[in-house]
């Protein structure tokens, strides 16, 4: 991390030399930053990788919850200003991918920093979102996130773990249905999409739909496996990540 700079905000892999270049993890909704542990030091020597930590859950347990995606993405961009010294690319799954998009855009029009890449995973273009019109019961807020899978879903059979995550999760959700759709801001760096050929809500047609505020680039990736096709196909993944990170690239 940058020099005397840390932040609640994230968990950092550090690396012994000053890095070449920032990845900066965001997670899905009802996710946390431990879900990217493995990729900690899985691009190589100089790459940091920063995983978001939202609050009210782990070592932010104590705070209040955030159910609205534009203070989400508002905190975040002000908590990365001092990372800004590297190169600095963002990765976002599911609600981590609009959330990722948001940031990217207050990153360029506020401070003038465009990010070296923004990567999206199983998540619609801005301007296909479709809000969630229902409140979910206690019951069926399990029932989806157990239906969508995930490595944390097997928490939520334990009835006291339950009681401490349900929160989160429900605000986390809260987040994404608030969320709808908008007329997409184009970037002003690449774009990747990541989708799971079997995921049961998005489909590739919803993430090629980026391509549509990606002027400088866009690629399509499209892995075996559901919404959580990140976890079986963890190697594959990191391994095309570490590809677009790569100097020559």
């Amino acid at each position: 991390m940058a020099l005397g700079t840390d932040s609640i905000w994230f968990r950092t892999y550090g690396t012994q030399t000053p890095p070449r270049t920032r990845l900066v993890c965001l997670p899905h909704a009802g996710g946390s930053a431990s879900f990217f542990h493995s990729w900690g030091h899985a691009f190589g020597s100089d790459v940091e990788v920063m995983a978001v930590r939202y609050p009210g859950r782990q070592e932010r347990i104590a705070e209040d919850l955030v159910n609205d995606m534009e203070l989400l993405a508002d905190a975040i961009t002000v908590e990365l200003l001092p990372f800004l010294d590297t190169p600095l690319a963002l990765f976002g799954h599911s609600m981590g991918a609009s959330l990722a998009y948001e940031v990217a855009l207050r990153l360029e029009s506020r401070h003038g920093v465009v990010p070296a890449g923004l990567m999206v995973s199983c998540r619609k273009a801005p301007h296909l979102l479709r809000p969630r019109t229902a409140a979910l019961t206690d019951e069926e807020l399990v029932a989806e996130v157990q239906r969508l899978g995930g490595t944390d879903t097997a928490l939520l059979d334990d009835p006291d773990l339950r009681e401490l995550i349900l929160p989160a999760i429900r605000a986390d959700f809260s987040v994404v249905s608030r969320y709808t759709a908008r007329p997409g801001v184009p970037l002003g760096c690449p774009v990747v999409g990541y989708v799971g050929d079997s995921d049961p809500d998005i489909d590739v047609e919803g993430v090629r739909a980026w391509a549509g505020i990606a002027p400088k680039g866009f690629d399509l990736k499209v892995l075996s496996g559901g919404h959580f096709y990140l976890v079986d196909r963890r190697d594959e993944l990191i391994e095309d990540i570490r590809a677009r990170l790569a100097p020559e690239l």
